[in-house]
């Protein structure tokens, strides 16, 4: 915390040094977004379509690939889920690669991996060559799942850092939104060809390298005002090592080769910051996954026909308003984040995802112990679905991914990261692989109760365990982190000596305005 009070009393030093007019009394106003970070944010982002994408697309042409190619229910299975799996290969190397050869050239390498695999995957003949392509997709996915929040958020000012690192998840939506209506479109073709067409770097990256001169600029461009480039520069050169008053373009850093100090200091040495840190990171991307949310967006087609909605065309249309759903909703919550913070938001939506998977197990189970065509619970069921689609991009969907890359460290980020990526698609993978199992064995309505209990564990989990990170820098967030369950009183410690700043800062400017009228 001692670089928070540091950067507030610098800033306070050096708005006593001058004299102030009226004009400068303004400096409380929000700043404006800045649209160096906002376009740097956007084309990173642009990468995570292609996890969204090849969801919304797999969800529909699983119905025609089955019909083509002849695969079993667990073929289905293995098909779908297996990629996210595969994800862990990509995202390993992804946090090796970014550290080498910066966030900007694996962002590069990520699109390039996954357009093969999208090739391979639209020539495939027969069911293990649609694997190969599955495995190369997704090493390409793993590698965008990676790489777009640790970059977006290197790149963001704390005033925007919400909005902005929740771009990736925007563009996961956009894509299954693609996905969705290219089902649709291609769904008339015939069915043998239908599935088959179905930035500037970052300145702590930069400074990691020892290119401090270059690191300034991108922070001059990415920061709201100069005095947040001062403070941001400070705070990374402090947590890399590197000399406060060094004003050298470049210097000489030490570093780890092939990252062993990281891994030991991530699951060997690690200190009680680093385990709280990792804790978190770890329970926010399992619990993300583990309540079942990819069970209504990669099998919705079979939820609806488990509702009574037989005919293909409207599956998929309906499928369609979920993908509509899900990108609205995240649109929203992308204003949200850096108003309301990341705390309230996920646990409203944690809650909500409580009484949704509760009520959509209740309809499915109406529906499936009556002969009849009962309206009220398929409309029940339907609207469930939309609605759960909705709530958890309120909040668990973006949130995984700002939360646990703002919380860690600069030198266990990018393998920190990795961690969070790999244990978000192992439950991915282990959830969209058993969800036609696990129904056909306890029926689909108490396969959604099964969700629930665990909406319920991940609602406290998230009370107990994750403090606020809104408006924190990247390098002040080992204050709020280190004491599991009393960190509260710490996060009480630091909002009092943020008012007291704010208070002397205002006192400050009117004793300078004051100064300014007497002469």
């Amino acid at each position: 915390m001692s670089g928070f009070e540091a950067d507030n009393n610098g800033v306070s030093i050096s708005v006593a040094a001058d004299h102030k007019t009226v004009a400068d009394f303004e400096v409380s106003k929000k700043p404006k977004r800045n649209m160096f970070a906002f376009a740097c944010s956007i084309l990173a982002s642009l990468a995570s379509i292609l996890l969204g994408y090849d969801i919304g697309v797999m969800s529909g042409a699983i119905i025609y690939i089955k019909d083509d190619l002849k695969i079993s229910d667990v073929q289905v299975e293995i098909l779908v889920g297996i990629l996210n799996l595969y994800c862990l290969i990509g995202a390993y190397a992804a946090g090796r690669t970014s550290d080498w050869i910066g966030r900007r050239y694996t962002i590069i390498v990520a699109a390039t991996i996954f357009f093969v695999g999208a090739l391979l995957m639209g020539f495939a003949t027969n069911y293990a060559f649609l694997m190969v392509g599955r495995f190369v997709a997704g090493i390409g996915v793993g590698f965008a799942l990676l790489i777009a929040p640790v970059y977006t958020a290197e790149v963001s000012p704390a005033s925007s850092r919400g909005f902005l690192n929740s771009f990736p998840e925007v563009f996961i939506n956009i894509g299954l939104l693609l996905g969705y209506v290219s089902n649709y479109a291609f769904s008339k073709l015939r069915l043998d060809l239908g599935w088959r067409v179905m930035l500037g770097a970052s300145p702590r990256w930069l400074i990691m390298q020892g290119r401090l001169g270059e690191a300034k600029t991108v922070l001059d461009k990415t920061s709201d005002t100069k005095e947040e480039a001062r403070g941001r520069l400070s705070d990374i050169k402090a947590a890399a090592g590197i000399p406060e008053d060094c004003i050298d373009d470049f210097v000489q850093v030490q570093k780890q080769t092939h990252g062993e100090g990281v891994w030991k200091e991530l699951f060997l040495h690690p200190t009680p910051v680093v385990k709280h840190v990792l804790i978190c990171t770890v329970g926010i991307h399992f619990f993300q996954q583990a309540i079942g949310l990819d069970s209504v967006v990669l099998y919705s087609p079979r939820i609806f026909e488990k509702a009574g909605i037989t005919s293909s065309d409207h599956k998929l249309l309906a499928t369609v308003a979920v993908g509509l759903s899900k990108t609205i909703f995240i649109l929203v919550a992308t204003f949200l984040l850096d108003k309301i913070g990341r705390r309230p938001l996920l646990l409203i939506s944690s809650s909500g995802m409580v009484v949704i998977l509760a009520t959509l197990g209740f309809s499915l189970t109406i529906i499936g112990h009556s002969d009849n065509k009962i309206t009220w619970a398929i409309g029940l069921c339907i609207t469930m679905v939309l609605s759960s689609v909705a709530v958890f991009s309120i909040g668990m969907g973006p949130i995984a991914w700002v939360y646990s890359t703002e919380i860690l460290p600069l030198r266990l980020r990018a393998q920190g990261a990795s961690i969070g990526v790999a244990v978000n698609r192992v439950t991915s993978g282990v959830i969209s692989m058993s969800f036609i199992s696990l129904y056909e064995a306890i029926t689909i309505g108490k396969a959604f109760f099964l969700y629930d209990g665990v909406a319920l564990v991940a609602f406290f989990f998230f009370f107990t365990f994750l403090p606020e990170t809104q408006g924190k820098t990247l390098e002040e967030m080992e204050g709020l982190f280190g004491n599991l369950v009393g960190w509260r009183e710490e996060a009480q410690k630091l909002k009092r000596k943020r008012k007291m700043n704010e208070a002397n800062h205002q006192i400050q400017l009117g004793n300078n305005l004051t100064t300014d009228r007497q002469c």
